[in-house]
């Protein structure tokens, strides 16, 4: 199956915006990592401060009390930035959902920070005598070994906290790997497939006769290159007021592209404009020209390299899509039928006027001739006339006919 450019693009723009979040993602894993290392630093700077607390030179006691309490402060900011870099660290919150334990660490290392502080505290302050000295030196050493201990067991805990989170980032770095590196392999391929075509299209002289083109626009644009008797080059062809096939090279192109069709569903919808016909003419016919060359105008917007459009009636316009499914041709259709109904006409001493369609839409059999398609197709937009306008309808709909 050939392949289309314009679908390659619009699929390429979607793998660059997924390459671009997985760097994102990949600079939000840097940062984390970052965070890691500021949390252990900042566990080491507060064991630092402790333990500079139990050494101050007491000779000046009016120093040595304004250095405890400003490393006393420090100690809660400290504590402080733990709760803020946490807030940062998303995937602990998110993947290891460990919100509760480490607050709770933080919240015991902030009451024994108080305790280490008033144990302290009492020995620069309140142990003058020799007994009450050794007993609050007694104090502040238990109070140091367990605030020294709970550092430590956050530490390991920060430990086991980055090896579950390797765990996950792990996996996520070898699927993201897997998927850009397929990814970025087919993309390179039909880049370079697109290429071929391209530079085959562009050469003066083909010498490679024998060259399969593998894109759909290509594909068109060869066989436009190529054809002798072109529908846009035959007057015959040629409706000449909408300027697009009129039922001669509908049939035509559509026995020209039998052998290059590469989708698995051909509809073919027939469509007329609602109360406009040849017998009841509501319009001038400058004013009916126009109309029908802003219709045929739409209806080209909506075609593909693959569709053949035509004028094949007064008021009656046959459309041949090729999709990949059923559904994606009638929605193709649908969304025709409602850029129709959307077009307004400013009509002298009529104002303004809008324009709807109703048609019938069907898959065309393989083994049925288009003219016997279209002939079902006008039998089905028979029906959705005579039940109503700006509706189309489908062959399994002919079924509530009779009811």
């Amino acid at each position: 199956m050939k392949q289309s450019i314009k679908k390659t693009f619009q699929n390429l723009n979607t793998y660059l915006i997924f390459v671009l979040l997985t760097t994102a993602l990949a600079l939000l894993l840097i940062f984390e990592h970052s965070l890691s290392y500021d949390k252990v630093d900042n566990l080491k700077h507060q064991k630092q401060i402790i333990s500079s607390l139990t050494h101050l030179n007491t000779t000046d006691m009016e120093l040595a009390l304004i250095q405890f309490n400003a490393k006393s402060t420090q100690l809660h900011q400290l504590i402080s930035e733990l709760h803020l870099i946490y807030q940062y660290s998303y995937f602990e919150r998110y993947l290891l959902h460990n919100k509760q334990e480490y607050f709770h660490d933080l919240k015991e290392l902030s009451q024994l920070t108080d305790t280490f502080n008033q144990a302290a505290k009492a020995y620069y302050v309140d142990g003058q005598d020799e007994e009450a000295k050794k007993q609050t030196k007694e104090q502040l050493q238990n109070a140091f070994t367990t605030i020294n201990r709970k550092i430590d067991t956050i530490l390991l805990k920060n430990i086991n906290y980055n090896e579950r989170k390797f765990h996950y980032i792990k996996y996520i770095v070898y699927v993201l790997f897997i998927l850009i590196l397929l990814a970025t392999l087919y993309y390179r391929r039909a880049l370079n497939t697109i290429y071929k075509d391209i530079h085959f299209l562009s050469q003066i002289n083909n010498y490679k006769k024998n060259y399969h083109i593998s894109t759909l626009e290509a594909d068109a644009i060869a066989l436009r290159m190529n054809r002798k008797n072109l529908p846009e080059e035959n007057p015959d062809f040629i409706d000449p007021v909408t300027n697009i096939n009129n039922l001669k090279g509908l049939l035509f192109l559509n026995a020209q592209k039998k052998s290059t069709k590469e989708y698995s569903f051909t509809s073919v919808t027939v469509l007329e404009i609602d109360n406009f016909s040849k017998s009841n003419r509501p319009f001038s016919q400058e004013v009916t020209q126009a109309i029908l060359k802003k219709i045929a105008y739409t209806i080209s917007l909506h075609q593909q390299p693959v569709d053949i459009i035509a004028r094949t009636g007064y008021n009656q316009f046959t459309i041949i899509f090729s999709r990949s499914s059923k559904e994606q041709a009638y929605k193709d259709i649908e969304i025709l039928r409602e850029s129709i109904s959307e077009l307004r006409f400013n009509i002298p001493h009529k104002g303004t006027v809008q324009i709807t369609v109703s048609g019938g839409f069907l898959i065309k059999p393989n083994n049925a001739s288009l003219e016997e398609a279209m002939k079902q197709a006008k039998e089905i937009m028979h029906y959705a006339q005579s039940i109503g306008k700006n509706k189309i309808l489908q062959t399994r709909d002919l079924a509530h006919r009779d009811i």
